[in-house]
């Protein structure tokens, strides 16, 4: 097995990959590799210790006591890697966060121990570089999906995809809906670094030669950024705003809003959006909450956001501004979208 591997050849080939990361716990809990496994050589007081000494004394000192840390745990290791690998055909492969002693450590115990497995060429940086890279060099075409709340962007992408359309599904990756009502019933958010690793190799999953459909969003998503590049690529791409009926759009909304999700959590929604939103509208809805009438608040809340919405779209430059027909079937605003939409030459 060759003993490093180029991030290149990760990329094109990754599921040939069982990725065990030897960082520490903090480091890999804000940022790994999709699917990676953590195997750390210290833990993140040890990682303290060797970083302190590197910098106040000297790095033969911090060398020296990286040693005696490792040293009592390299049993252990072995027996930590073997587990992780054990129900897996995959090739193993190795890396810290730029390829350096800790990896190279690990590398040779394993080789060692007789166990085949090779480093990653430039570790997690190198994977960080990638993903930052392509971002902002990418040329596939975007699509982008618009609409007022509760048209449902996110069923006519799963619509779009079912045709054999490229989708990537933002809010999904982000587990958040976008408003301040997003995260109403969603799983915890990833870290943004950790979003834009699986936002990465989600894209690298796609063919780069056609185009991909994305929901329109804002930098942000809840608590997630879009990275720079991809950002600033949407806001320059065709924006197709579809035109759903308000009551349907309502209705869609409120099923997000199931009866055991406490009123608590909705009021402290609008509490985010309080100052934007007026005293007046905040306290009707508030009121709204109160006799547990859900389908006044929210109707409180489209109209400010279709306000919001409708002040984004009119800053899109108007020669990449598409208006879909009226239509209320997820389905045929598909078909809509797919028959309309500009294709690459």
């Amino acid at each position: 097995m060759e003993e490093t591997v180029a991030i290149d050849a990760l990329l094109e080939n990754w599921n040939a990959w069982m990725i065990i990361d030897v960082r520490s716990p903090s480091e890999f809990q804000a940022g790994h590799l999709p699917g990676a496994v953590n195997v750390p050589l210290f833990s993140d007081s040890e990682r303290a210790i060797v970083g302190t000494l590197y910098k106040q004394i000297s790095p033969a000192a911090a060398l020296k006591r990286g040693l005696e840390i490792a040293g009592s745990k390299m049993a252990g290791l072995v027996e930590s890697i073997q587990l992780a690998t054990a129900s897996s055909d995959k090739k193993i492969l190795i890396h810290c966060w730029r390829g350096g002693k800790r990896s190279k450590a690990v590398h040779w115990l394993m080789t060692f121990a007789g166990i085949d497995a090779s480093l990653l060429d430039g570790g997690y940086k190198q994977y960080r570089k990638a993903m930052q890279d392509y971002f902002e060099n990418s040329s596939t075409p975007y699509h982008i999906l618009g609409g007022c709340t509760g048209s449902g962007k996110t069923e006519v992408l799963n619509a779009l995809e079912n045709r054999g359309e490229q989708i990537i599904d933002l809010e999904k990756l982000a587990n958040h809906k976008g408003s301040a009502f997003g995260g109403i019933g969603e799983p915890d958010q990833p870290t943004t670094e950790q979003f834009e690793n699986d936002l990465f190799l989600a894209f690298l999953d796609l063919d780069p030669h056609k185009p991909i459909w994305l929901e329109n969003e804002s930098k942000s998503i809840g608590k997630v950024y879009l990275p720079d590049g991809l950002w600033k690529k949407m806001r320059s791409s065709v924006l197709y705003t579809i035109d759903v009926d308000k009551e349907v759009r309502l209705e869609r909304a409120l099923k997000y809003y199931s009866d055991d999700v406490h009123l608590d959590v909705i009021k402290g929604s609008f509490d985010k959006i309080k100052k934007r939103l007026g005293g007046l509208a905040y306290q009707n809805a508030i009121d709204a909450l109160e006799q547990k009438d859900l389908k006044t608040a929210g109707a409180i809340a489209l109209a400010y956001y279709d306000k919001s919405y409708n002040y984004q779209i009119g800053n899109w430059p108007s020669d990449k501004s598409v208006k879909i027909e009226p239509c209320n079937d997820v389905d045929l605003i598909a078909e809509q979208l797919i028959k309309i939409s500009f294709k690459p030459k």
